[in-house]
């Protein structure tokens, strides 16, 4: 799709670039990046949440320009949307991660780089003009992923991202009925009745075949192996759960700032202080692996009081409209991390995709703020928000 497309009248919101990801893309791999845990309670409940902040604007105020621009661990960035690490990026279109860190470096924020990623982090980080940080899973085991800390170092990722809700992969019952096993790992006859979705997507699947076909997690290194097949990876994450004692010894390794992903209750967000977080990101992994627990917009007022500013807390999960990037700062994150919001662009149009859905968020963003009566999202503050009082209350 030509990029002078992306800016007509029929891609205005990220919820248009969703439905052209869906008809560029296979069904099993739309529904892999579209997809939940389970029933996906928790998948809407994500968005639906930020229904519930309201917003408290002072009128009669004008002003010349937005602020947009925050610091995250230190780095300064342009517009207070992270790009979210998400997994196999590269079925999604062969630009993959290049192109979304491309796409970020031009918006002039942080794009964090999946683990579970077809393209080199090398290659990645050479992509983007701005910074860059490292998601580690322990998939290969702690050999594997010292040499995955080593390169990140040396490309110049600035931190490192642990994510520790994945002791095994989430149910997402679409990946089974579209066939996902049997198309990247299953014998010939067992692909017959899932490849007519395949078929019916002849430009994602010319771009698969220039592309080479199923890519190797290149960040992933077997010892004596090489790259780990794309096929292993849930296998791999059920041998590799991360714990506490884990953080202690990746920090002996990482000099860099920690972010710990993946936190939705109050002791686990002092936990992970204890145990050296530079950040936290309030997340439930966008309602992927555990289904029916909290949203995350609701969950930030306790994360944020159980930390009491010792860190910088993050959030992620349901964000797609900048107005909920303005609610999340309100109640008190630095920033967000978007993934599904950004990955339907690189699913419908690759690096113009991306590049359409930061554009957009960001138009968001400040549109909000001027409406609001405020002229930088650093003064954001919850006199500018309404919420159920209940989400304080619990611990």
């Amino acid at each position: 799709m030509g990029r002078g497309k992306l800016y007509s009248s029929r891609v205005v919101n990220i919820a248009d670039l969703r439905r052209l990801a869906s008809r560029r893309a296979p069904q099993v791999v739309f529904d892999y990046l579209d997809g939940g845990a389970e029933a996906e309670i928790t998948l809407r409940e994500n968005i639906r949440a930020f229904e519930k902040v309201t917003f408290r604007p002072r009128q009669a105020v004008a002003f010349a320009t937005c602020d947009l621009s925050v610091r995250v661990l230190g780095s300064e960035i342009a517009f207070p949307a992270i790009l979210a690490p998400v997994g196999y990026s590269r079925m999604m279109h062969a630009g993959g991660e290049v192109a979304a860190a491309r796409a970020a470096g031009a918006a002039g924020t942080i794009y964090a780089l999946s683990t579970i990623s077809g393209h080199r982090l090398e290659n990645v980080k050479a992509a983007t003009s701005g910074p860059a940080w490292y998601q580690l899973y322990l998939v290969g085991g702690r050999e594997a992923a010292e040499g995955a800390m080593e390169r990140a170092r040396q490309a110049g990722f600035s931190a490192l991202v642990i994510t520790v809700d994945t002791p095994v992969a989430g149910m997402r019952e679409r990946d089974p009925r579209n066939g996902m096993k049997e198309l990247l790992s299953g014998r010939v006859w067992r692909k017959i009745p899932f490849l007519p979705q395949v078929l019916s997507r002849p430009a994602w699947l010319t771009g698969f075949l220039l592309d080479g076909g199923l890519p190797k997690l290149e960040n992933i290194i077997l010892p004596g192996q090489g790259p780990m097949p794309l096929t292993d990876v849930t296998a791999a994450l059920a041998r590799s759960a991360l714990t506490w004692a884990d953080l202690r010894w990746i920090r002996q390794i990482w000099s860099g700032p920690i972010v710990v992903k993946g936190i939705l209750l109050a002791e686990d967000a002092r936990r992970a202080v204890d145990e050296g977080a530079a950040a936290i990101v309030v997340s439930n992994h966008g309602g992927r692996q555990l289904d029916s627990v909290s949203p995350t917009i609701r969950a930030l007022p306790k994360v944020l009081a159980a930390v009491g500013g010792q860190v910088e807390v993050l959030m992620d999960g349901g964000v797609r409209r900048g107005s909920d990037i303005v609610k999340a700062l309100a109640i008190g994150a630095r920033a967000v991390l978007v993934g599904r919001a950004y990955a339907y662009g690189l699913a419908a149009a690759g690096q113009a995709g991306v590049q359409r859905a930061l554009e957009l968020l960001r138009e968001d963003v400040e549109r909000t703020l001027r409406l609001l009566g405020c002229s930088s999202v650093k003064e954001l503050d919850r006199s500018y928000v309404e919420y159920p009082c209940d989400w304080e209350n619990r611990p």
